[in-house]
Formats: C-alpha cells, structure tokens, sequence
C-alpha cells in the first residue's frame, strides 16, 4: 500500500483525497493545510490520516507519496521538496509558473527514479478517451482543427488570470489527440477590471501541417459553455462537456475542394458533404478515480504517466508564451 500525504484541502484538494481514501492502492496518511477550518473538515472526513499545519512536520511523516494541491506559484518549491525527499508527486495544473521550473523537476524525477504526475483529468475522461480511439482507428481522417470555449461566470483568481486558469484543460486535451509540433502562440485579452488579472482571452495556437488551435477561456460570460469541436478531413466531433448524456457526436460533415491545377484557383469548387450524425457510447466512470489508478499503477511499475512532467512541461510553455504576446497585443510568439 501507498503512502500518500495531501497538501492542501482547499478547492480541489477535498477530491484528491476522496479517491486516494478509497482506491485501495493507496492510504491517506497525512493531510496538510494552513487553516485550522480546513483541516477540521479533512479530520470529519478522513479520520484515519494525521493533520499538520507545519510543513516541516508533514515532511517528516512516513509517506511514500505527496499530492499537492496549491497555489501554482507554490508548485516548484513543494514538488521540489517532495522530490528530494524520495517521494512521488501528484501534481496539480499547471505544472509550475515558468519551464525552467517544469524541467528542474523533470529531472529530479529522473534522476530519483521517482512518478511525477500532473493532474490534466480530462485526459482520462471517458469523453476524451473515445475521441483518442476515433482519431487512432482514422475515423476523421486527417486533423484539421481543434477549436474549444470555456466561459463562465467567474471564479475569479486572486493571483493569475484566465489562461493560466481555464486553458490548462483545453491545451492538455488538445496535446493528447493532436500530438502535433507547436510552433507559435498569439494570445490576447484585457484587463478591464483594472487589477491586471485578465478574465477573458482568446488563444491560438500554431502547429506543424497548418493545423491551428484557438482556445476561448473566459470568466465573465453570462453562461457556462464547455463545447469542443475537432475538424478532420472525414469527420468532424462535437464534444460538449456540460451534456449528461451524449457528450460526442460525430458528424459525418465536410468540405471537399476540387481544384485542377495551381493556376486555376480561382476556379475553385467547394462541395459540402453531408452525411449521417451517431454519439458513440463512452466509458462511464470518474475521470479521477482512473487517474488514481493509473498513478498507481505507474508507482507499482516503474512507468511513465500519460501525463507526466513532460506533458506538464508542454502546456507551461504555452501559458508562459501567451503571458508574452498578451502583452505585445497577440504578437505571435514562437516556440
């Protein structure tokens, strides 16, 4: 059995230790948190674990395993700790404020032989699995697009502004089912509220074969919207988050272009394919009780996560981008 020790029992963390309370790989031996009402509920909860409020001391408890569900800015020096001290590391998104931060903990990972997972759920989603399986069978053909909103009416971030919030979930998504090269990144945004935080952005990201990505993350949209759609040449997914029930549709929609020679362009036939709509039947279980498992799994085998510090790493370097053209007004930058 893992030991395994929470830090932090906030938003996000009360989750965490759910599932590592009743995956019965793991033991929920230690919960830290500053306040003294927070770690209240964690003992009504998980009476079984000890509750520190001293870092130093949850550091000295016999844990082979530490979650970290903080502030990102607390990212490097928590994880880096854990690391040094021969433990594995559940990481939450995003990884780290900067890639420097990101690749340190790569290779102290490495060089200790240690799991370093960061918590991207979606990838583990029913939803999202489904899409991957459709994409590998070629069922859409060759990817054109990734296009996803993610809006809602606040929560607003005290200390970083929507992309760094929101757009983590839709660039880790869109790595696993288009593992294409990034080559470029242009953001842009305001800060109207006149805190400096950006609550609304627009993303697009560049890759290899001209396929492009645009993320839309907001705070301040009167509905909650989480719809993603993925263009290839055959097929086409709408994949919308916020259904209960078929959350993929797949539609057999497209264009085709017939164009006889370069020269002949202005001759150019668009025809519209039109075919039948289905909703695949996905996987029905808790995107974080997998995840769990297959953290598990790794730490038992000596395995890479499918979400391990290089897929943290790959969503860092675009939010550290797009921090930069955001202040250049969407100037592409490169990666």
């Amino acid at each position: 059995m893992i030991n395994i020790g929470l830090i932090g029992y906030g938003y996000w963390g009360p989750n965490l230790a759910r599932n590592f309370s009743v995956n019965p790989d793991f033991k929920l031996a230690a919960v830290c948190d500053f306040s003294a009402d927070r770690l209240e509920r964690a003992r009504r909860m998980h009476p079984q674990a000890r509750l520190f409020s001293s870092l130093d001391d949850f550091f000295k408890a016999d844990l082979d395993a530490v979650a970290i569900a903080t502030p990102v800015a607390t990212h490097h020096e928590l994880a880096r700790r854990s690391l040094e001290s021969g433990r594995h590391v559940w990481l939450e998104k995003p990884m780290t404020e900067t890639v420097a931060q990101a690749e340190d903990l790569i290779e102290l990972a490495q060089r200790g032989q240690r799991v370093l997972l960061v918590d991207h759920t979606f990838v583990f989603t029913g939803a999202v699995r489904k899409i991957k399986a459709l994409i590998d069978k070629g069922e859409l053909g060759d990817l054109v697009y990734y296009d996803s909103t993610r809006v809602n009416l606040g929560l607003f971030q005290q200390d970083v502004n929507v992309l760094w919030d929101l757009a983590p979930h839709d660039i880790s998504i869109m790595d696993f089912l288009l593992p294409f090269k990034k080559v470029a990144v242009s953001a842009t945004g305001c800060h109207y509220y006149g805190n400096g935080l950006v609550p609304k952005s627009l993303l697009t990201i560049y890759m290899e074969g001209n396929v492009v990505g645009h993320i839309n993350v907001s705070w301040v949209s009167p509905v909650k919207i989480r719809q993603t759609l993925i263009g290839g040449t055959a097929r086409m997914v709408l994949y919308d988050d916020t259904q209960p029930s078929e959350k993929i549709k797949v539609y057999d929609k497209g264009v085709d272009l017939d164009v006889a020679d370069k020269d002949a362009v202005y001759r150019l036939k668009v025809q519209y394919r039109v075919g039948d709509m289905y909703a695949p039947k996905i996987e029905d279980h808790e995107a974080l009780a997998l995840e769990t498992a297959h953290f598990a799994d790794c730490i038992a085998n000596g395995r890479e996560p499918l979400t391990g510090g290089l897929a943290g790493r790959e969503v860092v370097k675009v939010l550290v981008a797009s921090e930069q053209s955001l202040r250049s007004r969407g100037a592409p930058v490169e990666l």
